[in-house]
């Protein structure tokens, strides 16, 4: 019988919405963290730098089953996020362009299905490269702690992609899960990471006032994100909301067929 592993390299977010997530996980013995933008996660799992990700949902739908999702701990929301929304000079059913943040492959593709499907119209989506002035913009989509205090005041209409997908579909939304090759034994770390992110949630106001302020939140704001907006366990119905939109995203041909997620 094939020895159990012990030691894992394990490819999390960096943002602060990871932390209930990876709670007291560094301190593990035989893990190692690596800790990088959601859009690098999946490059690194493929590429064999780690064992296991949190990789954004629509990266484990184009790995065409080459990946497993190991276990109920993720980032998701059952409306709005906070961290997720397009920012627009005109209204959004009258949105043509979105610049859109590329750090989250999820949110980028969220943000496409919910105007082709929601507001019956498609966007053509560009990067938002860096050092592009946002007064160049008719529409921003930005991710992560970098919304919190962005300068987003000439904006006059904004949509909270989280809360546009539950208006749309009645679903909550996963935007990252873990994630290994599906070949690799996975029993003992799903475990720990349950463990990590059942410390956290019971953590989650400590460590927004622990982690908020130095990346750039106020500590009351931290704390009700954390604790109130974020949901770290993939429900039945969560999974529900994940299967959906990977569906969108298949029918759509932005992802390969076919593919439910595997456990």
């Amino acid at each position: 019988m094939k020895p159990q592993q012990t030691d894992y390299r394990l490819g999390a977010v960096s943002f602060l919405n990871t932390k209930p997530l990876i709670e007291g996980l560094g301190d593990e013995s035989g893990i190692r963290l690596e800790l990088a933008v959601p859009a690098e996660l999946a490059g690194m799992l493929q590429a064999g730098r780690v064992d296991a990700a949190l990789v954004p949902v629509i990266d484990i739908g184009r790995s065409a089953g080459r990946w497993k999702r190991i276990s109920d701990a993720g980032i998701g929301s059952n409306g709005d996020t906070l961290t997720v929304q397009v920012f627009s000079r005109v209204p959004p059913e009258d949105m043509t362009t979105l610049h859109a943040d590329t750090h989250s492959h999820t949110s980028v593709m969220l943000a496409r299905l919910v105007w082709k499907g929601f507001h019956r119209r498609p966007l053509a989506v560009v990067p938002l490269k860096p050092g592009t002035s946002l007064e160049n913009c008719e529409s921003v989509l930005l991710i992560g702690d970098k919304v919190v205090g962005a300068e987003v005041g000439s904006f006059p209409y904004r949509v909270d992609l989280g809360g546009a997908w539950r208006a749309w579909t009645g679903l909550p939304f996963v935007f990252a899960a873990w994630a290994a090759p599906v070949d690799r034994e996975t029993t003992h770390l799903a475990r720990l990471l349950s463990q990590a992110r059942d410390r956290g949630v019971a953590r989650a106001a400590e460590l927004a006032a622990e982690y908020g302020p130095a990346l750039g939140w106020p500590v009351d704001l931290a704390r009700d994100y954390l604790t109130r907006l974020m949901k770290y366990t993939i429900t039945p119905a969560a999974e529900a909301g994940m299967n959906k939109f990977l569906e969108l995203a298949r029918a759509e041909g932005l992802i390969p067929q076919p593919g439910a997620l595997v456990k």
